[in-house]
């Protein structure tokens, strides 16, 4: 592999490239889904091939292949150079990337036990074991469990000294069902919505989760939603669990920091941002108890790596400080127009796809409280599980959010269980409004795999640490 990237860096320096880059990869993805007691899925996929970057005249340049031949390491290399050189022709301005990042090592996810070395049927006969516990209540309609292995083998060098290698192993699954009555359709999840959580680990981390122990809880609970009172209309104080908070932390405060989207590169489907970077250090984004931290070294965490795809070391960047607006998740040209150096936020979902600005582990600290005392603590409250629905307007400053389940808070104690339940909200004025975070010990880190961005679309996995957090003030409910 040294010889086929030192092939391209050479040829790329020779043809004018006052920068270049090479990254290969071979991917094997391994997905398993079981839906209704049936095997409804099953696939084991490998993927390899490389991309080649370069800076010429002041542009960048791409290009890509899943033949690693030397022959065609050097057309792709010539492809790239050609490439930048058409865009420099109609450059807006020269492309900077900042000071040399010449960082040498290996870096392989931690791993007890290789997903890959499980054998096919304990993975299957898991996931019917849940189905079976969902579809025991009567009334599911429909359960499906799911499981996906991943493994990642990653070469990047540059031409500023960089070599690096990396093995990334991720391993998730989850748990869903849906019930159906009286013209009412409830779904309940289980450990996250959206199909599953996921982590840098080995099948470990799908052991913990204990989905078939919890599996006959979710059939229960999409039952009795159907016959639930329905969320009430008005403001009042909501508690979120660590699993909404995690997603309400990914679109309200995730994508607003990408820095590409607040210069303006990315302006797509997904849109930009309202955070100019004239507010650093002196907007107001949350409440003095609000701590956001972007920190690619979590162990186990989705968004975990030992160097970002521009070859920047992973690294911990304090996004909000004590509800004050810090910083942002940058790459090495868009840290560059703002005076800064890159926090290894840049990351291409694939071989043959461009380094973005991506978010990777995006966490809000935990705070003081017992979930128990938090509860205790609320007079009057609506208590909001695990997302079903969202949608933020394209600066995400303005948000509405919905709930599988959800349950009344009466003088410091759950009440009547509720279904529909949904908020709205302004980004900064919600922050602002958290005036509890739970402790250290109701926090966890929830692996989001599908976070998409960019055009043509690519698909990151990012991680968020939260615990559950109370919110004053906030509109509930369909209002008539």
């Amino acid at each position: 592999m040294r010889d086929l990237t030192a092939r391209a860096l050479n040829l790329a320096q020779v043809a004018g490239a006052g920068y270049a880059d090479i990254r290969t990869l071979v991917r094997r993805t391994q997905n398993l889904a079981v839906r209704n007691g049936v095997v409804e899925s099953l696939s084991d996929d490998v993927s390899q091939g490389f991309g080649v970057r370069v800076v010429v005249d002041g542009a960048w340049g791409f290009a890509s292949s899943a033949d690693l031949s030397p022959a065609e390491v050097e057309r792709v290399t010539a492809l790239a150079v050609r490439t930048a050189r058409a865009s420099a022709r109609v450059q807006r301005a020269r492309v900077a990337i900042g000071p040399a990042e010449s960082h040498q090592g290996t870096y392989k996810t931690p791993v007890q036990i290789d997903p890959f070395s499980v054998p096919l049927e304990e993975k299957i006969a898991l996931l019917m074991a849940c189905d079976e516990g969902m579809r025991r209540t009567k009334g599911i309609t429909a359960a499906q469990s799911s499981m996906t292995c991943i493994r990642e083998e990653k070469v990047f060098a540059s031409t500023e000294g960089a070599y690096q290698e990396q093995t990334l192993v991720e391993t998730g699954a989850g748990i869903v069902c849906l019930a159906v009555g009286d013209g009412e359709v409830q779904q309940r999840s289980f450990p996250n919505s959206f199909g599953r959580t996921q982590g840098t680990a080995g099948y470990e981390f799908v052991q913990k989760m204990k989905l078939a122990e919890n599996a006959p809880r979710i059939g229960e609970e999409a039952v009795k939603l159907l016959s639930a009172e329905h969320c009430p209309a008005g403001v009042t104080t909501i508690i979120l669990d660590a699993t909404q908070l995690a997603l309400q932390l990914h679109e309200s405060c995730g994508h607003p920091t990408e820095l590409d989207r607040a210069l303006g590169d990315e302006a797509g489907f997904m849109g930009t941002s309202f955070l100019s970077p004239d507010m650093l250090n002196s907007f107001r984004y949350g409440s003095d108890l609000v701590n956001i931290t972007a920190d690619a070294t979590i162990p186990t965490a989705l968004g975990t790596f030992g160097w970002d795809d521009e070859g920047v070391p992973a690294q911990r960047t304090p996004i909000v400080r004590n509800g004050l607006f810090l910083g942002y998740f940058s790459g090495r040209d868009s840290a560059s127009r703002i005076g800064q150096r890159s926090n290894g936020s840049s990351r291409a979902d694939g071989w043959n796809r461009i380094p973005m600005v991506r978010m990777t582990n995006l966490n809000l600290e935990p705070g003081t409280w017992e979930f128990d005392d938090l509860i205790a603590d609320t007079d009057d409250g609506i208590y909001m599980d695990t997302n079903r629905s969202w949608s933020i307007d394209a600066k995400r400053l303005n948000f509405q959010f919905g709930t599988e389940i959800a349950y009344e808070i009466k003088g410091g104690k759950f009440t009547r269980l509720l279904r529909n339940a949904t908020y709205t909200g302004n980004t900064p004025e919600f922050w602002r409004s958290c005036d509890a975070i739970c402790n250290a010990n109701h926090w966890n880190i929830w692996g989001t795999p599908n976070c998409g961005k960019g055009e043509p679309i690519q698909v990151a996995h990012v991680g968020h640490g939260t615990a559950p957090a109370r919110f004053r003030q906030v509109r509930v409910g369909v209002m008539k």
